[in-house]
C-alpha cells in the first residue's frame, strides 16, 4: 500500500488545477497538452505523489504530533 504524501491544502491545489486544464482539453480540444491535468487531479484525488516519494517529501501533516505555538524551552 502507498503511504499517502499529499497534505490537504496540496491535495485542493492539485485537484483545481487538474480541472481547470481538463476543462481547458475540453473547451479547446486542438490543445492535447490540456490531458496532462489528469495527473495532478488522480494525485490529489488519491493523496500521493510518486514524484515526492522519490525526493522523500511529504506535506502532509504528521497525526502523531502534537502542535505548539511558540517556542518550548
Amino acid at each position: 500500500m502507498l503511504k499517502r504524501n499529499v497534505g490537504l491544502n496540496d491535495r485542493v491545489v492539485r485537484i483545481v488545477l487538474g480541472l481547470a486544464l481538463i476543462f481547458m482539453a475540453v473547451v479547446y480540444p486542438k490543445v492535447a497538452l490540456g490531458w496532462i491535468g489528469l495527473i495532478p487531479l488522480l494525485s490529489g484525488a488519491v493523496g500521493y505523489c510518486p514524484v515526492y516519494q522519490v525526493f522523500k517529501i511529504s506535506t502532509r501533516r504528521d497525526p502523531h504530533k502534537r502542535m505548539t505555538i511558540g517556542f518550548e524551552g
